[in-house]
């Protein structure tokens, strides 16, 4: 008899946490389908008062859970539309999550976006179109061709780049101001894992999609102080045009060639 009762007790002592444990699951698990109920319910207008002084929404549609901004401006300037789905999961973390459209004139960018204890991170943030509508966002004028972002993360604390990995190439480049608005090529800035140091600054690996140009090299980029710096050798192939090879031999003019031929290169630029 006294075997049998300490065998009951044992077995009463483990199925009590089980028990617990699923309470609590259950009631997680109500207390989600209430907030996604009363997120759902919520219209997509009254996020405009979490927003900050400096960004300005308008043409809202849909709700909190599942919305649309049609006419985004940030600091008195044009900003594009996004559209989001959010993640109510996550505001049991105290986060938000969601996914994003953002579309620009005609360049667009989709991504899942978690903003968590004053920094943001995107993952899988894949988009593109032409360079010369980002002319607003700091791409210089006269600057032509199409890009083609994919990023397996980026990630920022709003005063710096916390860290970034991925590609972004941009095809059939051309700058009116160069060789007459002659084909550039195209180029790949690869973005590894140990892109981003402890500043901020972001180093990528450029080098030629094929074209005209033969270029390796790296860009380094400090967002702090908005300047950057392009250090490459640059060589011309059969396909460039005369246009092309008369910039390239005054370069060579100023900077000489290697023992392969190619001329370096050391740019710096601000944005």
């Amino acid at each position: 008899m006294p075997a049998s009762r300490s065998a009951k007790r044992s077995t009463e002592d483990t199925a009590r946490p089980a028990a617990r444990r699923g309470l609590v699951l259950a009631i997680l698990a109500g207390s989600l389908a209430v907030l996604g109920v009363f997120v759902s319910a919520m219209p997509a207008g009254i996020i405009t008062h979490f927003l900050p002084s400096s960004i300005h929404a308008e043409d809202l549609s849909g709700s909190v859970w599942h919305g649309a901004i049609g006419k985004l401006t940030a600091a008195g300037h044009d900003a594009g539309a996004v559209e989001w789905q959010l993640y109510p999961a996550a505001l049991l973390h105290f986060a938000i999550k969601l996914d994003l459209h953002w579309v620009y004139r005609g360049f667009g960018a989709a991504t899942t976006a978690v903003v968590d204890h004053g920094s943001s991170s995107f993952s899988a943030l894949h988009g593109g179109g032409p360079i010369e509508d980002l002319q607003d966002f700091g791409v210089a004028r006269g600057w032509r061709g199409t890009a083609d972002i994919s990023l397996d993360r980026f990630a920022t604390d709003y005063a710096r780049i916390l860290s970034a990995r991925g590609d972004i190439k941009v095809s059939g480049l051309s700058s009116a101001q160069l060789a007459a608005g002659a084909d550039l090529g195209s180029y790949v800035l690869h973005l590894g894992n140990d892109a981003v140091d402890a500043n901020g600054g972001v180093t990528g690996r450029i080098s030629d999609a094929g074209g005209p140009l033969s270029v390796q090299g790296t860009i380094v980029v400090s967002p702090l102080q908005h300047t950057g710096t392009l250090s490459a050798t640059i060589a011309e192939r059969a396909d460039a045009s005369p246009n092309l090879r008369k910039e390239l031999e005054n370069l060579a003019q100023l900077r000489g060639r290697d023992r392969d031929g190619r001329i370096p290169v050391d740019l710096e630029f601000s944005f």
